[in-house]
């Protein structure tokens, strides 16, 4: 049975974990966030700004995939890209430099923040599933990180790839603002990182009875639309960047799936005990 705790605590008492567990994840946040000033220079001239250089480690790998395919590589082999980065306003850099260092800490305080969320629904686990906190944190963490990795060395370059190498005409010079570079980098890792969390979505999802693997494969063919749909509006309107991006998240969907079919299996051997 899950823990009488649960059952314990009032609504009220639950509204002040929750806040108190946002409190501790802000802390940690601000923390690293904190911490991550000392490396500054490597988080922006290393990975902020890499990929706008056409020397990136992953933009040889899209101009094979390109060529593989029999399809036009004359954005996808590009050697050099004819755009700058400028400020346009007072405090632009500022504001820019702080919520970067923000969102260091939220990436590599995930980990963290997932334990904080662990603490707060475990009083609703069976006592079997809260003897299994660490394998939810180490692979929710590496889903996470996979994602963010994904989105860095993936979804970005291809989106720095494209718009920094297409112009209607070539009087019209592209400058774009570091404001706009910067909240595309940011949205790309925190959403792919997000969107690898699918798997751990499901899971719960279905212990909810929310979500069953029957409903999952009734619109798996419209899932898959709009997997293809997100993919066609993130990445250049070519085959091989959609099939790039496309096949990592129709594979998760493959496996949350598996994972619901799993969790729903046990949930209906428990029911018969």
């Amino acid at each position: 049975m899950a823990n009488k705790e649960l059952k314990e605590m009032s609504f009220l008492d639950h509204l002040e974990e929750f806040r108190w567990m946002l409190v501790r994840s802000t802390i940690v946040i601000i923390t690293i966030a904190c911490a991550s000033y000392f490396i500054d220079d490597f988080i922006f001239n290393e990975i902020i700004f890499g990929p706008q250089d056409p020397n990136f480690v992953t933009y040889e790998f899209f101009c094979k995939v390109t060529r593989f395919f029999g399809v036009d590589d004359s954005y996808a082999c590009a050697t050099e890209f004819s755009f700058i980065i400028q400020n346009t306003e007072v405090g632009g850099q500022f504001s820019i430099y702080l919520w970067i260092l923000i969102t260091t800490g939220f990436i590599l305080g995930f980990p963290y923040i997932l334990w904080e969320i662990w603490k707060f629904i475990r009083p609703a686990l069976y006592e079997s599933e809260r003897k299994k906190a660490g394998l939810f944190i180490v692979i929710s963490s590496l889903l996470f990180f996979i994602g963010v990795l994904f989105g860095y060395f993936i979804i970005v370059p291809l989106t720095i790839n494209f718009f920094a190498t297409f112009n209607v005409s070539p009087t019209v010079v592209n400058q774009f603002t570091v404001d706009s570079y910067i909240s595309m980098i940011k949205t790309s890792l925190i959403v792919s990182g997000l969107v690898f969390e699918l798997p751990i979505f499901v899971y719960f999802l279905t212990k909810l009875g929310l979500v069953t693997p029957d409903f999952l494969r009734k619109y798996r063919r419209a899932a898959i639309v709009i997997i293809l749909i997100v993919a066609a509006i993130v990445t250049p309107p070519d085959i091989p960047s959609q099939v790039i991006v496309s096949i990592p998240i129709l594979i998760l969907y493959e496996a949350s799936i598996l994972i619901s079919a799993f969790v729903s299996k046990k949930e209906k051997e428990k029911e018969n005990e």
